[in-house]
């Protein structure tokens, strides 16, 4: 089975979002919404990926994001020239570069957090994806 992924996020501002987002991650607005009863909103991502964000505001009952240090996103980025050019755009764009709450993104990636706190890594390697044995 093929799914897409969406991950949904609300937002002070989503214009500022979407700026942020669209300079620092090299994304692009796939979409937008306004009013849609009672929510707006707006979608980035790269086309013919399995996956973008959305970043929402609601009208009626505005929602203040709520982060952890732990609400993170984390893009692998292996080569190294790419990942310095991506970390180079994240200051650019406005992300604030934090220490990480787990030590273990710190060992091979930098981690950012955008104007409404949410966290960022980009992680300097190649995604391996393990088996689990129980």
């Amino acid at each position: 089975m093929r799914v897409h992924l969406r991950i949904a996020r609300p937002v002070n501002d989503i214009q500022r979002s979407v700026a942020q987002y669209t300079a620092g991650l090299g994304l692009s607005q796939l979409g937008a919404f306004k009013d849609h009863e009672g929510f707006d909103g707006a979608m980035v991502g790269t086309a013919g990926m399995d996956y973008h964000l959305e970043f929402t505001l609601c009208r009626n009952h505005p929602q203040a994001p709520k982060t952890t240090p732990e609400d993170l996103l984390v893009f692998y980025i292996p080569e190294i020239d790419e990942w310095e050019r991506a970390c180079a755009s994240m200051h650019g764009a406005g992300f604030t570069e934090v220490e990480p709450f787990n030590p273990y993104w710190a060992k091979s990636g930098r981690t950012f957090q955008d104007l409404d706190g949410y966290h960022v890594v980009l992680q300097r390697e190649n995604w391996v994806n393990k088996e689990v044995t129980p």
